[in-house]
């Protein structure tokens, strides 16, 4: 874990260098949000739209901001650097575990993704958005958006360490963005098309968005929350698995 803990340093150190890096991904996220509410906010008036528990449209969007700020993946761009500069191959030359390799930079992705997810909740929260769940709900809601991005980066670097180009680690990040619209994004599952609802469904990240909803909108609604911890930790171990097996057999 020492290991990892190091390699976690310097991938935080290469952030801190480049905060450039990090503005969009604070801002596209915060822009989204204030679009959005503002286009729906009042078709989804607070006192009669039952969904929303008594808030306003902001607070059934945030969750979508957040993960959409938790899913940039620049992480892997630096990982791209480091297989073009040789210092991906010095440190598979060393006498370093492969899991650490690829823990380093995902411990510095969970502490980044803590610490945007808190930037945006803290700056929301002034707009009438509140966290009926509280202060630990406050702590499970930072901490799920930072364990998704971990997640996510984390099969952003499977692109990286096969296509070695950052071109091409770029462009797999869309992908997100049809995950994203493919779940219940502006409404609730149950007033979605019977076809989407299918596709929402089926999508993962569903579940991780609505448990995201349930701390914000309910007072600790467990059978909303536990789905969405249950796909980071299964998502999280593949991720894992992967990217450990793809640098052994990495040449």
């Amino acid at each position: 874990m020492s290991h990892s803990w190091a390699l976690g340093q310097r991938a935080l150190r290469e952030g801190w260098r480049t905060p450039e890096a990090l503005l969009p991904t604070l801002f596209i996220p915060l822009f989204f949000l204030v679009v959005n509410v503002g286009q729906a906010g009042r078709i989804f008036p607070s006192a009669s739209t039952e969904f929303l528990e008594g808030q306003g449209y902001g607070a059934f969007q945030l969750p979508s901001s957040l993960l959409l700020a938790a899913s940039f993946g620049t992480a892997a761009l630096f990982l791209v650097e480091d297989i073009e500069g040789g210092y991906f191959d010095k440190l598979r030359a060393a006498p370093v575990p492969r899991s650490s390799i690829v823990l380093g930079r995902l411990i510095a992705e969970g502490v980044k993704g803590l610490l945007i997810a808190s930037l945006i909740v803290l700056v929301a929260l002034p707009f009438g958005i509140s966290l009926a769940s509280g202060p630990i709900g406050f702590l499970l809601l930072i901490g799920l958006t930072a364990l998704w991005s971990v997640v996510f980066v984390g099969f952003m670097q499977l692109i990286a360490l096969k296509t070695r180009s950052a071109a091409a680690t770029n462009s797999g990040g869309l992908i997100f963005f049809p995950l994203l619209f493919l779940t219940p994004n502006f409404v609730p599952r149950d007033l979605l098309t019977r076809p989407m609802e299918i596709a929402a469904t089926l999508n993962p990240v569903t579940y991780v968005m609505e448990a995201l909803r349930s701390l914000i909108l309910d007072d600790f609604d467990w059978s909303r929350i536990w789905p969405g911890f249950l796909v980071v930790a299964v998502l999280g171990a593949l991720m894992l698995v992967l990217n450990v097996r793809v640098i052994n057999h990495y040449d």
